[in-house]
């Protein structure tokens, strides 16, 4: 018998299982480091290294393989959070760092620290170390590997094989190499030192979660159990004190000034031959500061500054040099655009996503064109400007290093991603995918809708017949960040099985979407709620007058984490549009959600208060709306990034104002459900639901 696509879905991670994916490029271009696991199912991953020249490919490293990795990983704490911020759901080799020419790599299996060579075919080495290793790096000559374990940094010399303490936490609220909580969840990034281009000492982060107020994640299931302490900075409250170090390999310190009561987040380093850059930006996010670090006295200069009204956008990859001119990003025109000495030279029609690479003279850069379903990437060099590098429509990512481009590719025309090295030379190479197929074929229409054009899929199941009335399902995410109208087939699995069930799904993509560019952005500066959902409604409304079998009387929404948020407030706000609704980890009270995301929008609680009323859900659980539409909420009681209190809280003030609705806590789950029964039932279960409450009757088999 045939396993149920929600089975296959979950066992397969959403069918990311076997698919390449952590590309390095060696700096001749010649070779090409990657994670996959050996099939669609296994989650195992491996490390594995590919000859673009001879197409040679080459197993580096299996966990299975390895002594440390045994049945069951064993994570260090701070591993299991980092792999949370990441929404990580594999296991083995899901990180690993290299030397500056991509000869070894070292990674960690179950907090033991492993280093591998690429070209000898020998076995990776196990190093003895201090158990609880973290984010292992190499130095950039590949003579050393710095790493954290139990919040402290030490660095292994490889050839004495010799590990030394570089410093150790001096309180118990103090880690030394990791990154803070917001920066993790919220600017991208993960990681808390970095080497110096020539390996002699390293930049090292200081987080100190003394000032950050102290939330406590019990688990009901099992009373006997401590509740965990989380340091959760909540909207209007404190953030975790990050100072920087020069630490040289003696174990001498030399802390990095600036004006960090200004400037207290610590967006990202970048340690070039050129120059050590810090990137900081102020609570309000209003303002960014690149600075130049003197690495002798620690001391900083200012060489760009980004200011916007409503906030400064983090680019992936940038600052970054172009020979010596400064590159950074910013709002001007009206565009999101790349700027090389402070001129902007992306043109105002592409908005510009990240900046990928610098590989000599070119840039290579993701960026949405008048299409904002796909991502598609350029260059731009002085000679050449601006050049198209994947014209065709999809979802691509890549990377460019020593004339060798790398380009990954979702489309609508193939499952999964397909990933491919064109050589300077022209010659190709694709990196095989074990990935399984969906077995799914969405019957898939993206269009626009509504007076600003909302980016808009409408999937029907495979046996509907026009004339045939199908009830609704909306299925958005609909906040800033993420967009679900996309031109990659695997990206539409879920709604198109939700199709198959017997309904016409909806998904919209509204305002505070990427893709449209800064204006439409920030439409939601200060109201995350009414623009928001506004747009769902206007964009299904616009919709039924192109498909008149849309059965507008019977409407339904589901939505995980902001998708969730959207869920109930549709119900709650505009009864008389959405007749039933399922919420995933819904936030409810933005008050009860983290500081970089949530004042980014709504600035503090005590300082526009109501910014933060407009966007609860508890003025609508209160209102006397009617009729009371069937709403599910659903939790994991483990979640550390949307705590259950915002569940349960949302869930007393519907009982206290006598609406009916249904709660489902998910014993031990986190944000994400990559436990195979847990994602399984809770698809069927959510069916279920919608069924019943829409009166909608099972599909023809």
């Amino acid at each position: 018998m045939t396993d149920s696509f929600p089975r296959r879905q979950a066992r397969t991670r959403r069918f990311t299982l076997g698919a390449p994916r952590g590309a390095v490029v060696s700096p001749d271009g010649g070779r090409v480091a990657f994670l996959r696991s050996r099939g669609g199912t296994d989650p195992v991953t491996c490390l594995w290294s590919l000859d673009l020249d001879s197409g040679e490919e080459r197993l580096v490293a299996d966990p299975r393989a390895l002594e440390a990795a045994g049945n069951e990983e064993d994570l260090p704490p701070q591993e299991r959070a980092r792999r949370e911020r990441l929404r990580e759901q594999a296991g083995g080799i899901v990180a690993y760092a290299t030397d500056r020419p991509v000869t070894m790599a070292a990674f960690a299996l179950s907090g033991r620290l492993y280093v591998a060579e690429f070209a000898s075919g020998l076995s990776p080495r196990l190093i003895d170390t201090p158990p609880g290793v973290v984010d292992p790096r190499p130095d950039p000559q590949g003579r050393r590997v710095a790493f954290v374990a139990g919040g402290a940094l030490y660095v292994h010399d490889l050839v004495p094989r010799l590990t030394s303490l570089l410093v150790r936490p001096d309180d118990e609220d103090a880690t030394w190499g990791l990154a803070d909580f917001v920066a993790a969840e919220e600017m991208g990034r993960m990681r808390g030192f970095w080497w110096a281009p020539d390996g002699e000492r390293l930049l090292a982060a200081r987080v100190d979660d003394a000032p950050v107020t102290r939330w406590h994640i019990a688990d009901p299931a099992n009373p006997d159990r401590e509740p965990v302490p989380v340091a959760y900075p909540a909207a209007g409250t404190a953030n975790a004190e990050v100072t920087l170090h020069l630490v040289a390999l003696d174990g001498l310190r030399v802390p990095v000034t600036w004006d960090a009561a200004t400037y207290e987040y610590v967006v990202d380093v970048s340690w070039t031959s050129h120059d050590l850059l810090l990137t900081v930006q102020s609570r309000d996010q209003r303002a960014l500061r690149v600075l130049r670090v003197d690495t002798g006295t620690g001391a900083t200069s200012e060489v760009a500054a980004i200011d916007d009204e409503d906030w400064v956008d983090i680019v992936p990859g940038v600052p970054t040099y172009l020979g010596d001119a400064l590159v950074t990003a910013g709002v001007a025109d009206g565009a999101n655009r790349l700027c090389v000495g402070g001129e902007p030279v992306t043109p105002k029609s592409l908005q510009v996503r990240a900046l990928l690479d610098v590989d000599g003279d070119t840039m290579l850069f993701s960026a949405f064109d008048e299409d904002p379903t796909a991502t598609r990437l350029w260059t731009w060099s002085r000679a050449d400007g601006v050049r198209a590098v994947t014209p065709e429509r999809g979802v691509h990512t890549g990377r460019l290093v020593g004339g060798t481009l790398l380009v990954s590719r979702a489309s609508l025309d193939s499952e999964g991603t397909t990933t491919t090295a064109t050589l300077p030379t022209g010659a190709t190479r694709t990196i095989t995918s074990f990935a399984d197929p969906a077995g799914l074929d969405p019957r898939l229409e993206i269009t626009t809708a509504g007076a600003r054009g909302l980016s808009t899929a409408l999937l029907l199941p495979s046996w509907w017949e026009p004339g045939t009335p199908l009830p609704v399902l909306m299925d958005p995410y609909g906040g800033p960040h993420a967009q679900r109208v996309v031109a990659a087939r695997n990206a539409h699995l879920t709604s198109q099985w939700f199709a198959e069930q017997g309904f016409a799904v909806v998904v919209v993509d509204g305002r505070g979407t990427p893709g449209r560019g800064p204006a439409f952005e920030r439409a939601v500066h200060g109201d995350l709620a009414q623009p928001v959902l506004d747009d769902q409604v206007e964009a299904l409304q616009d919709l039924a007058t192109r498909h008149p079998d849309l059965d507008l009387d019977r409407v339904g929404i589901r939505g995980w984490s902001f998708g969730g948020y959207l869920a109930a407030l549709a119900v709650l706000r505009r009864p008389d549009v959405f007749h039933a609704a399922v919420a995933g980890a819904p936030v409810t009270d933005w008050a009860l959600y983290d500081t970089h995301y949530t004042e980014r929008y709504l600035g503090t609680p005590d300082g526009n208060p109501d910014a933060y009323a407009r966007s609860s859900l508890f003025a609508d659980a209160a209102a006397a709306r009617t009729p009371h539409r069937p709403l599910l909420l659903v939790h994991g009681l483990a979640d550390d990034n949307v705590v259950a209190a915002h569940t349960l809280r949302l869930s007393s003030a519907l009982l206290a104002a006598g609406r009916p609705h249904s709660v489902l806590p998910l014993s031990g789950v986190t944000h994400m459900t990559p436990q195979e029964v847990v994602a399984e039932n809770l698809l069927l279960l959510q069916v279920e639901f919608l069924r019943d409450a829409l009166g909608v009757p099972a599909p023809p088999v």
